[in-house]
């Protein structure tokens, strides 16, 4: 045992964690250098897409991973031992697609009690970026936060303020300089961009460093923007119409139609229909030549699989979820309102949506399969789109579409962490990598439902334990039930009940 212990020391000192080997060493405090974690022989699905790896030990110093082997760990004095046997680790898990960071009693702790500890907040804004910078220094317990500019829209919206509306390619460039300056990592483009004004922003963001990425702009196809850059596409709006063999004709009738200031929504409405109506003329050779323009470009979707299942359901669907109890009031009556402008209502719209969905299903199916990249994410705090465990349903849905379980992890792990170029720090576990890991009860490979069989949550090397996580959720629980003055723009979000 003495040379595996010493063998195991040098590896770790070599492994440039930036943990003084001296605090590994018998005799010596572990407050002085960081508390060290072992997980002893765990299954491990390291979020590279590999096959899963039994009798897996990996060590934590601090807020880092400092040596990942197999077998048994030497004993280190002053180390918080895990005994993984019979059960499963993976990395940390990304929402990429979320808002509501700064409702900080409720979201950021549902988050991280089900194993999300990382988001991609996708409305920036003054309150969240107060949110992000109190958990970056330590003073509020949440995921790592991506954080977006404001939402950059035409001036015809159906926002609510503080949307960003830019009418001219100058104000555009102005908008993405400001962003920039006030600290968001990505520009969040919406629907009813002019064609000049995107190309704007796809320029003025390069020119910063930048990416976008956003909602389809109606006046532009899916190809156009992801020749200037999109990054991504959000909530897979317009993916039908691209693989249809009515392609040209529906995408000329969009761009031929005005938008209305007096009746903003008749434009996304008309849109929706067109959406529906070209489940029927999916034609494969047009799908492969648009997966391939996506797939060369770099342009990757994230299609929100969770909101876009709401919103097809009957709203009285989710009246008796027993997540409700983890939302406040003034936001549940919101979603409710909400739910309602996009919920089918009669037998023929319920068939209409199911179909729709269920196409949606099978061509994001098709995307993986012609290799373009999928992220995932919820779209978290929309109508009944709960944060945390809403990521659960979410790669429920992508193994629906056809991706194997341990591929579906993959999309918010380490397909998530190389989206956002983050992949030499987060998504996978590897040595030097951030200590963000989910321990769960039983197999996510076998049924990746049991991803919601949580153990352990480490976030920053933190250990979240069983009694720690029902201590939070029963806090949620609290805040929840108290008076409230949420922040206004939850409500627009909920009530408006659409994808942002």
């Amino acid at each position: 045992m003495g040379s595996n212990r010493r063998e195991f020391l040098r590896w770790l000192a070599a492994g440039g964690t930036g943990v003084a080997l001296a605090g590994l060493l018998p005799g010596t405090a572990a407050a002085e250098t960081g508390t060290i974690v072992v997980l002893a022989q765990v299954t491990l699905i390291d979020g590279t897409g590999s096959a899963p790896r039994r009798d897996v030990s990996v060590v934590l110093a601090g807020d880092r991973i400092a040596w990942v082997g197999s077998g048994p760990v030497p004993e280190i004095d002053g180390a918080l031992v895990i005994d993984g046997r019979g059960k499963y680790l993976i990395p940390g898990l990304w929402d990429m697609h979320a808002h509501g960071a700064d409702l900080e009693d409720i979201v950021p702790p549902l988050h991280l009690a089900h194993g999300v500890t990382g988001v991609r907040e996708m409305w920036g804004y003054a309150e969240n970026r107060a949110t992000k910078g109190k958990i970056e220094r330590g003073e509020l317990l949440g995921p790592r936060v991506v954080l977006a500019s404001g939402i950059v829209d035409g001036p015809v919206t159906l926002l609510a303020p503080p949307v960003l509306q830019v009418s001219t390619e100058a104000e555009a460039r102005a908008v993405v300089r400001a962003e920039k300056a006030a600290g968001a990592e990505l520009v969040k483009t919406y629907s009813y961009l002019a064609p000049d004004v995107v190309r704007a922003v796809a320029d003025e963001a390069r020119a910063q460093g930048l990416r976008f990425s956003g909602h389809w702009p109606y006046k532009l196809s899916h190809l156009e923007v992801s020749d200037l850059g999109q990054h991504s596409l959000e909530h897979f709006f317009g993916v039908s119409i691209h693989c249809s063999s009515r392609r040209d004709e529906i995408l000329a009738r969009l761009k031929s139609t005005p938008y209305d200031p007096a009746a903003p929504r008749d434009f996304f409405n008309l849109a929706r229909r067109l959406e529906f109506e070209s489940v029927t003329t999916y034609d494969r050779r047009m799908a492969r030549a648009y997966f391939e323009r996506l797939r060369c470009n770099g342009t990757w979707h994230s299609p929100t699989l969770t909101i876009n299942r709401v919103v097809t359901q009957p709203a009285e669907t989710h009246q008796r979820d027993p997540r409700l109890k983890y939302v406040p009031a003034d936001v549940r009556e919101s979603w409710a309102k909400g739910i309602e402008r996009f919920a089918p209502k009669t037998p023929e719209d319920v068939a209409l949506q199911e179909r729709y969905y269920q196409e949606t299903l099978r061509l994001v199916g098709v995307a993986h399969e012609a290799g373009v990249g999928l992220i995932g994410g919820t779209d978290c705090l929309n109508p009944y789109t709960f944060p945390g465990s809403g990521l659960h349903e979410e790669l429920a849905f992508l193994v629906e579409a056809g991706l194997s379980p341990v591929r579906a992890l993959k999309t918010v792990t380490g397909d998530a962490a190389r989206f956002l170029g983050r992949e030499g720090t987060s998504g996978t576990v590897a040595v030097g990598k951030e200590a963000d890991l989910v321990l769960l009860d039983a197999d996510p490979a076998a049924d990746i439902r049991n991803v919601a069989k949580i153990d352990t949550v480490i976030t920053r090397g933190r250990v979240l334990g069983k009694a720690e996580r029902r201590r939070m959720l029963d806090a949620v629980e609290a805040a929840a039930n108290r008076p409230t003055t949420t922040n206004a723009r939850l409500h627009s979000l909920a009530r408006r009940g659409c994808c942002c």
